[in-house]
């Protein structure tokens, strides 16, 4: 085992659009552990959209990302040193250990380090569907949109983490499933293998006037539930489309991840379709996590619930596949390897 621990930290702000320049490569010695710690070896780190959002300085819904602090964000590995009798060596784990590769936990701490079982879900898993997106997908379509049999549900960024878990979860509850998506490869995939009932890409539609008539062929029966991923010219497709009494789960909104503007072109149709339309952050409803957890958890194990990894290898890539990442050039969930 090392005694060096290797770190991405935020080195800088960006101003508009990022790059690898605002992050840097560091490496700290691994401290002895105290009672009570163990010391966590990362075998895979988890690359998401929020975190763009943190490394601003801005209001939001979290605190930014400190300066010169290792990334945060979360971690699936293994047990290597333990001075607690919780965590014995050898027990995988999952918690936000950031963009590193060992961490020395103080587990005394509830909650932020659990014990996973791998026996029927990969390591990996943890980090994806079975995971914080798979939550996230499974909070916004069952406690907000909640799909009666029959209805139409669209998902845009239906290929990633978290679409691509909405729109199964969506099919499980007898509803219509559609996605957006960019590119033929990532509409074959959603169709094919997630099985959602058709996908539109996006890239092939210039104005809000061809999207929503792509919309209209796909869902005949207008659209009851949009989980929203994206904004900007999708979100005013959607609601063009949109049921009397539909319901939006407003998850993120990616298309102004660098400042950009996102007017909304008809705000009066929430008025004139009686819509609702909340905005939600997963981590705010810990009490529905075992609930959510248990019905992804057999759907992996059984098969029945697919999903895709993006797999950069090292440390060193996670710059570049973040960036990628907020571009859309990752198919599913993108991780790094450690290991």
């Amino acid at each position: 085992m090392s005694n060096i621990n290797r770190q991405i930290q935020l080195a800088s702000r960006p101003t508009g659009e990022p790059g690898v320049e605002n992050f840097k490569r560091v490496d700290i010695p691994i401290p002895e552990l105290s009672e009570g710690q163990v010391l966590v070896r990362h075998h895979y780190l988890s690359l998401d959209p929020y975190m763009r959002g943190r490394m601003n300085d801005s209001k939001s819904y979290a605190q930014p990302q400190p300066l010169n602090e290792v990334m945060i964000g979360g971690t699936v590995g293994e047990v290597v040193a333990s001075k607690n009798t919780h965590f014995a060596v050898g027990d995988s784990v999952v918690g936000m250990g950031g963009w590193q590769e060992y961490q020395v936990v103080d587990a005394q701490q509830r909650g932020v380090l659990q014990k996973v079982d791998t026996t029927h879900v990969p390591l990996s898993a943890y980090l994806g569907a079975v995971g914080m997106p798979g939550v996230t997908g499974w909070y916004g379509l069952v406690k907000i949109i909640d799909p009666k049999p029959g209805e139409t549900v669209v998902v845009s960024a239906a290929s990633g983490a978290v679409g691509g878990a909405v729109g199964q979860l969506a099919k499980v509850r007898g509803a219509r499933a559609v996605g957006i998506a960019g590119g033929a490869e990532k509409c074959r995939y959603v169709v094919e293998e997630l099985g959602f009932d058709d996908c539109i890409d996006y890239k092939q539609h210039q104005d809000v006037r061809s999207l929503s008539a792509a919309l209209k062929v796909a869902c005949p029966q207008g659209i009851d539930g949009y989980f929203e991923n994206v904004g900007g010219m999708i979100l005013d497709a959607v609601m063009l489309r949109a049921n009397p009494f539909s319901r939006v789960a407003m998850c993120g909104m990616i298309a102004g991840y660098n400042g950009e503007p996102i007017p909304m072109t008809a705000p009066q149709l929430i008025l004139v379709n009686r819509m609702k339309i909340e905005g939600f952050i997963v981590s705010e409803h810990m009490a529905v996590w075992p609930e959510a957890l248990k019905e992804l958890g057999t759907l992996v194990a059984t098969g029945k619930l697919k999903y895709r990894e993006t797999v950069a290898q090292g440390l060193d890539s996670a710059p570049e596949a973040f960036l990628g990442l907020l571009k859309g050039r990752n198919f599913g969930k993108q991780l790094v390897k450690l290991i």
